[in-house]
C-alpha cells in the first residue's frame, strides 16, 4: 500500500499544511475501505485491527468493505455507509485521498480519512507516516549485520522515503557498504519481486529489506530458507523467525486509527495533511533478533531516543 508513503508528500505537506481542529461532534459509526483484503497479514490486516480497536475503545458500530480499488466502487460504498449513519470513514491507502476530495463536499456530516495523500477539503484528513527515519535505522542494522558487504532492497516504488532512509542508514553505518535497490513497480507483484530477489541474492546481498507489503512475506520465507537475514516491513515480523528477521520497520497503523478516532471524538482532528513519526508512538523498530548484539542494540536505541527528542538523525 504506499499506497502509503512518498517523498512527494514532503512538498504537499509544505504547501497544504494542516487545517484548524474541527468541531464535528462525536463518532457515531465508523467505516473502513480496503483496496485488497483484510487478510493479507500486513497492511490490510493492520487496518482491520485498527477498526476493531476503535470499536472496542469508543463503543461504536463499525463496517468495512474489501476490494475498494476504483472510484466507482468507493462512491457506492460511501453512499451505503452514509445510509447506515457512518460519520467517520477511513480509506486505507493514499489512493483514497483523490476520491475523497471529489465526493466529500456531498457529505458534510462525514469526515474522510486517507493515508499519505493530499487532503484538500475541510472534512478530509490525510494521515502521513514520515517513513525516512524508520528506514534509516533499519538500514543501519542491515549494514551492521552484513558479512558480504552488500545489502538489498526490494521496494515497490522509487518514491518510498523508507527506501532512501534505508540506503542512507546503511552507508552511515558502513561507508563501504553496497546497496542493491530493485523496484517492483507494484505493491503486490510477487512474481516480479521474487525475480528481483534472485538477482539481488546472486549479486551477493545477505540482508534484504522487502519494502512492499504484498510481497514481503514470500521474500522472508525464501531468505529464511537460505539462512540469510531480513529487515521486516510495516509489521513486527519477528514471528517468521528470530534468527532471520533482525528487526522490523513498524508502522502502528492500528494505534493511529484509535488515536485519530479519539481526536475526532474530542473535536481535535485537523483537516489537511497531518504527519506522524517516532515521536508520536506510531512508528518504531520491531523486536530485535538475538543475532543483533546487545551493545549494538543499546547504541541504536540511543540514536532513536535522540531522534525522538531532537528530530535529528545521527548523520545530521
Amino acid at each position: 500500500m504506499l499506497r502509503r508513503f512518498g517523498l512527494i508528500l514532503i512538498s504537499l505537506l509544505l504547501l497544504g499544511g494542516c487545517g484548524q481542529p474541527l468541531s464535528t461532534g462525536k463518532v457515531e459509526k465508523v467505516g473502513l475501505l480496503v483496496p485488497e483484503t483484510i487478510n493479507d497479514q500486513v497492511w490490510g490486516t493492520k487496518g482491520y485491527r485498527g477498526l476493531l480497536k476503535v470499536q472496542s475503545n469508543l463503543g461504536v458500530d463499525v463496517f468495512f468493505k474489501e476490494g475498494m480499488d476504483s472510484e466507482e466502487v468507493v462512491v457506492q460504498a460511501v453512499k451505503e455507509f452514509d445510509r447506515k449513519g457512518v460519520n467517520l470513514i477511513f480509506g486505507h491507502g493514499n489512493e483514497y485521498a483523490a476520491y475523497f476530495n471529489k465526493i466529500s463536499k456531498e457529505y458534510p456530516d462525514i469526515h474522510f480519512i486517507s493515508f499519505n495523500g493530499d487532503a484538500r477539503n475541510d472534512n478530509t484528513t490525510s494521515l502521513n507516516f514520515n517513513a525516512y527515519a524508520m528506514g534509516f535505522f533499519g538500514g543501519m542494522v542491515a549494514s551492521h549485520m552484513s558479512k558480504t558487504g552488500r545489502v538489498g532492497i526490494i521496494a515497490a516504488y522509487e518514491w518510498q522515503p523508507e527506501v532512501e532512509g534505508f540506503y542512507d542508514g546503511a552507508i552511515f553505518e558502513n561507508e563501504e557498504m553496497k546497496v542493491d535497490i530493485r523496484y517492483v513497480g507494484h505493491w503486490d507483484d510477487q512474481d516480479q519481486a521474487m525475480d528481483d530477489l534472485d538477482k539481488v541474492l546472486t549479486a551477493g546481498a545477505d540482508v534484504i529489506y522487502p519494502a512492499g507489503d504484498g510481497f514481503n512475506v514470500p521474500i522472508i520465507e525464501k531468505v529464511k530458507d537460505k539462512g540469510l537475514y531480513v529487515i521486516g516491513y510495516i509489521s513486527d515480523q519477528s514471528d517468521f523467525g528470530e534468527s532471520t528477521v533482525l528487526t522490523s520497520t513498524v508502522q502502528h497503523v492500528d494505534d493511529l486509527y484509535e488515536l485519530t478516532a479519539k481526536k475526532y471524538n474530542n473535536g481535535e482532528l485537523k483537516s489537511g495533511n497531518v504527519s506522524f513519526d517516532f515521536q508520536d508512538g506510531v512508528i518504531s523498530l520491531g523486536k530485535f533478533s538475538p543475532q543483533v548484539g546487545s551493545e549494538y542494540r543499546k547504541k541504536l536505541n540511543t540514536y532513536i531516543n535522540t531522534y525522538k527528542e531532537s528530530g535529528k538523525l545521527p548523520n545530521q
